[in-house]
């Protein structure tokens, strides 16, 4: 993960593109991009996985961006979420099922 982050930041830098990734641009760009992701999906079933990774990339690398631009640690704040999700929904009420833990 370090190497890829690196290389992002590399990137970036060589661009001077940090001072158009402002938090605000970011969180437009990711929610522009995960709409794009969701295009390949409306309307039938069939999709092109190589472009789907593409644009599941674009949102990844914007996520990375917003992380490094709020001074997230990215392994620090998944890890957290996941013990708040733990205890939304835990095992024995949440396994195989869709529920939202407020009905659980």
């Amino acid at each position: 993960m370090d190497e890829i982050f690196d290389e992002l930041i590399k990137f970036q830098t060589e661009r001077d593109w940090k001072k158009f990734h402002t938090p605000e641009n970011l969180a437009k760009s990711i929610s522009i991009e995960a709409a794009e992701l969701l295009e390949h999906f409306q309307w039938q079933k069939d999709y092109n996985s190589s472009e789907v990774a593409e644009e599941l990339a674009d949102v990844l690398i914007y996520c990375l961006y917003m992380a490094d631009a709020m001074n997230f640690n990215v392994k620090e704040i998944i890890l957290n979420k996941i013990k708040k999700n733990a205890i939304k929904y835990p095992v024995d009420k949440s396994k195989g099922n869709a529920l939202k833990y407020m009905e659980l």
